[in-house]
């Protein structure tokens, strides 16, 4: 029977480069984890493609989904609502698989709420200026919902203490490097690996 795969939550403020991040992390070979694609009602970004980016759906086929017990996590920020599909996501960790979201902070601690288990990581800016300016950036909103997403990011600072790490995303490489060193990490933690010891010692 396969061990069961390790959950892992990459969340932050919008516009911290959660996006890029987790690009990169899937576009290297070595990387072992799953990438679990995300369920939105936004409409999709110039270069999004679906199934690939994010299950694109429209209001009505995302609060059936919501009805029918489907979701792991939904959230509605900013008029559209984001989520993880639940089925998906039960297989591949019994299958022992590990799984990657890539989610917004309310959707992340939802799952902690349901999967305490999982390893939860936040990835933060260098500071409020460099998160502004990524957002300008981007070019695909207005300075009022910018400034809007602002305050919100201030609020959602706050909510780091709830997760077991901290990542700065100054570098992407770097940031890239130690989410790999977490996860493989916790695959060392003893509590995860002592029971094949355990059934060894009782085969002598």
């Amino acid at each position: 029977m396969a061990e069961r795969g390790l959950l892992i939550v990459l969340s932050g403020p919008s516009g911290v480069g959660k996006g890029t991040v987790r690009e990169a992390i899937f576009k290297d070979p070595e990387t072992k984890f799953e990438y679990s694609i995300s369920m939105t009602t936004r409409k999709p970004r110039e270069g999004e493609k679906e199934g690939v980016d994010y299950y694109f759906r429209n209001h009505e086929q995302f609060e059936a989904a919501i009805k029918e017990g489907r979701m792991l996590e939904y959230a509605e920020y900013v008029g559209n609502y984001y989520g993880t599909p639940l089925d998906y996501v039960e297989e591949k960790l019994a299958s022992g698989v590990d799984i990657f979201l890539e989610i917004e902070i309310k959707g992340a601690m939802k799952v902690k709420e349901r999967m305490p288990e999982g390893i939860f990581i936040f990835l933060t800016p260098p500071d409020l200026a460099e998160l502004k300016n990524r957002l300008i950036g981007r070019g695909t909103e207005p300075l009022e919902v910018i400034n809007e997403r602002m305050k919100t990011a201030r609020a959602e600072i706050e909510m780091m203490a709830s997760y077991d790490y901290a990542v700065v995303n100054d570098v992407v490489s770097e940031a890239v490097r130690k989410i790999k060193g977490i996860v493989e990490t916790e695959h060392l933690k003893t509590e995860r690996i002592l029971h094949r010891y355990q059934n060894m010692l009782e085969g002598f």
